[in-house]
């Protein structure tokens, strides 16, 4: 299977799987990356602790701080206590809070981690439709270009 076809079937199943956490999976918060495909998280009771990012994540979807994650506990595990088995996005996470299966600590409406501040409203339904914009990038200004060409136009006529 080639790069781009793998990477295609991940983003897939990360955005088309609505299912219900098991029993033995539970959501946590990224609080830091460790390096080496390890993640620093906290769980709803407040207990941090690394995770594992499976091969078939790696290199194919990012995460960062402050997003919610559902991982399965590793049994021989004594520094890294869990994998990560999906990565939540804001339609998850809706549809885990309408079904009712959301932690309660995630709902806070001031939750201070890592030195950010983030509140229900990052997560309501108004930033639902909210794409990313890279301020990295000048957008042209629609108005100068308009105005050159008609400048141009008018001085190609009057010749």
């Amino acid at each position: 299977m080639s790069k781009a076809t793998k990477r295609k079937h991940v983003t897939k199943e990360v955005q088309e799987d609505l299912s219900i956490p098991t029993d033995t999976q539970t959501i946590v918060q990224l609080v830091d990356p460790r390096g080496n495909n390890l993640h620093e998280v906290m769980d709803c009771s407040g207990e941090r602790y690394l995770v594992s990012m499976p091969v078939k994540f790696r290199k194919n979807i990012w995460v960062k701080r402050g997003d919610y994650v559902l991982v399965e506990p590793i049994p021989e595990g004594d520094k890294v206590k869990a994998e990560i088995t999906k990565i939540l996005t804001k339609e998850h996470i809706k549809y885990y809070r309408s079904q009712d299966c959301w932690p309660d600590k995630f709902n806070t409406s001031h939750q201070q981690n890592s030195g950010t501040i983030q509140t229900d409203d990052n997560l309501g339904e108004d930033s639902m439709g909210e794409i990313f914009v890279n301020t990295n990038r000048r957008i042209p200004n629609r108005r100068s270009f308009d105005a050159n060409e008609s400048s141009s136009s008018e001085n190609s006529n009057s010749d």
